[in-house]
């Protein structure tokens, strides 16, 4: 039977893992939503055999594409699922409990993550930090700055709080090295963007410090080593992704706009 929930995805052109997303939450939760970002290729009509609830709204902002899809659900609860994220039986079970038992003054749940680069899990150096996944769109909204162009912040109403679940969501972070560099390459850009509309001051030394910090983080002090080869590339792409955000800052900076 289902829960009185609302799963919202957004996707865009995610005809290869759109599937297997919806697959692990059909008949969990009794509302799915998808919004489309002008997909070009078949994600719409694969997600037509799942939900008939599909909006297509160009994504300016991911706050606001998060808030647009929240609005349109017909339940104040909503789990959030990227095409790329699957859930876990545990998981759905510990979201119903929240959802039944759960403190009234926790609006919104974090929950860690199964990641994989490929076929090889990262079990460790941090890829599983806890993310966003479960909130009351009445208590809680997500940002809607122009900076915010990546990564938007929440804000959760006075007098409630945050809270953690335990389980795991499964994620397909990156389907293989070519598509964390192109990742890298994208995430960067966005990064770069923010700081550049946030007035953000950044120096080469800063730049170099952080991608240094992160590497040694991932690698060494949240032993990514343990993850073997792979676990050595994901530190180091992680670290590079410092230096590509300031690279690309700097040059926006210097041209007096950002793309």
């Amino acid at each position: 039977m289902s829960i009185a929930l609302s799963v919202v995805i957004i996707a865009k052109n995610e005809q290869g893992r759109i599937k297997d997303c919806l697959e692990s939450i059909t008949g969990f939760a009794d509302e799915i939503i998808v919004v489309d970002d002008e997909s070009t290729d078949n994600t719409r009509a694969i997600a037509l055999k799942y939900t008939d609830t599909i909006f297509t709204r160009h994504m300016d902002l991911e706050g606001k594409q998060r808030n647009f899809g929240a609005s349109k659900a017909k339940h104040d609860w909503i789990l959030l699922l990227d095409c790329d994220e699957r859930l876990t039986d545990e998981l759905k079970e510990e979201i119903a409990v929240a959802l039944k038992e759960g403190d009234p003054k926790v609006t919104a749940y974090w929950a860690p993550q199964i990641n994989y680069l490929g076929d090889v899990q990262l079990n460790h150096g941090g890829w599983s930090s806890p993310h966003i996944r479960l909130y009351n769109k009445i208590y809680v909204k997500f940002s809607e700055a122009d900076f915010d162009v990546i990564h938007p912040g929440i804000k959760n109403s006075e007098g409630y709080r945050g809270g953690n679940l335990k389980a795991k969501t499964i994620h397909y972070s990156f389907r293989n090295v070519d598509d964390f560099i192109a990742k890298i390459n994208r995430y960067s850009r966005l990064e770069a963007t923010k700081w550049y509309l946030d007035g953000r001051k950044m120096s080469l030394g800063k730049a170099l410090w952080r991608s240094w910090d992160r590497f040694f983080r991932r690698f060494i002090s949240k032993k990514g080593y343990k993850d073997g080869y792979y676990g050595f590339v994901a530190a180091v792409l992680s670290g590079f992704h410092e230096f590509a955000a300031y690279s690309k800052y700097r040059e926006m900076k210097e041209k007096g706009y950002y793309i």
